[in-house]
């Protein structure tokens, strides 16, 4: 099996009080197969999204390392990091976070300019995705303007827009009704299966658990389950 994610032995707490220390996340290991879709359910409060913001760099465990293409993320300066994760992974959340005085495609092109591409460049791929998602008419308009099943789409592409190896998705159609959330699984499995991605994805949404190769199932900071859906 080709992995492109590992991580081992992941610990996190937070200092609740003075004297109570809040354990999220006990000695978490886990391994991402590459070009697959992975999803991490659980209730409510198990860690699942503290493990998808350390998987992905955006914060940091107590104790553990983690790796994507033999990078360890926890050995780079937060420079060296931040640079990592802008051109390696891309991410979406269950709100947007759209520039709220940008158009669509100045918001999808914006990542790609703090990567280093050239305006023309940016605008041209940016461009290239909405027209992919459907949304090339959208590409003027504002997020306040938009749908927010639009807007989540619009966001996905940013998350492209650097043409990131694996991306991270948190409850990424927790907001959207059963329309737009069919849309936005079609738009994952296209991802995997036409742009070979890897996705990541948390969720409470029986029907995108269905799409996925493999499920994480987390209780109380720890892995209680692996299963591969596609047995």
């Amino acid at each position: 099996m080709d992995y492109i994610l590992s991580a081992s032995n992941i610990h996190k707490s937070f200092n609740k009080s003075e004297n109570k220390v809040l354990k999220i996340l006990n000695n978490i290991s886990l391994q991402l197969a590459r070009n697959k879709i992975t999803v991490i359910v659980g209730a409510s409060g198990a860690g699942k999204s503290t493990l998808l913001h350390i998987l992905g760099g955006l914060d940091k465990p107590d104790k553990g390392d983690v790796t994507i293409n033999n990078t360890h993320l926890f050995n780079l300066d937060d420079k060296s990091l931040s640079k990592f994760r802008n051109k390696n992974i891309g991410f979406i959340f269950q709100f947007h976070h759209l520039l709220p005085e940008f158009t669509a495609v100045e918001n999808i092109a914006i990542a790609q300019m703090i990567n280093g591409t050239s305006h023309n460049k940016a605008i041209k791929r940016a461009e290239e995705l909405l027209e992919s998602l459907g949304l090339a008419e959208r590409r003027n308009h504002k997020p306040a303007e938009l749908s927010g099943g639009e807007q989540q789409r619009i966001a996905v592409a940013r998350a492209m827009a650097n043409n990131p190896e694996i991306i991270f998705a948190d409850e990424p159609t927790g907001n959207l009704d059963s329309a737009n959330s069919e849309i936005m699984h079609k738009i994952f499995i296209d991802l995997k299966t036409k742009n070979n991605r890897t996705l990541l994805i948390v969720t409470h949404n029986p029907e995108l658990v269905k799409i996925a190769d493999n499920v994480v199932e987390m209780k109380d900071g720890q892995i209680i389950s692996l299963r591969n859906n596609t047995d």
